[in-house]
């Protein structure tokens, strides 16, 4: 079973950007991404935080993978 990697919220960011989300704006620490596909607006919120729990990481990955599939995400995510 493939282990949760421990990433911080800008490491996010750069995984998310290479999928082509870009940052909307900005409130405190949390950054609201968003992207459209075929006239689809996807919205993600990711918090700048040091070290994202696993539990907030996690969450993400699935709300990410309504967009993406698992296959792509995992390498990313997962060691």
């Amino acid at each position: 079973m493939p282990k949760l990697r421990r990433l911080a919220g800008r490491d996010v960011l750069t995984i998310l950007h290479g999928f082509g989300f870009q940052q909307v704006s900005q409130r405190g620490s949390h950054v609201k991404l968003a992207r459209e596909i075929a006239g689809t607006r996807q919205v993600l919120t990711v918090p700048l935080h040091t070290e994202l729990d696993s539990g907030t990481l996690r969450a993400i990955f699935r709300q990410v993978s309504r967009f993406i599939s698992e296959e792509e995400l995992r390498p990313h995510f997962y060691t």
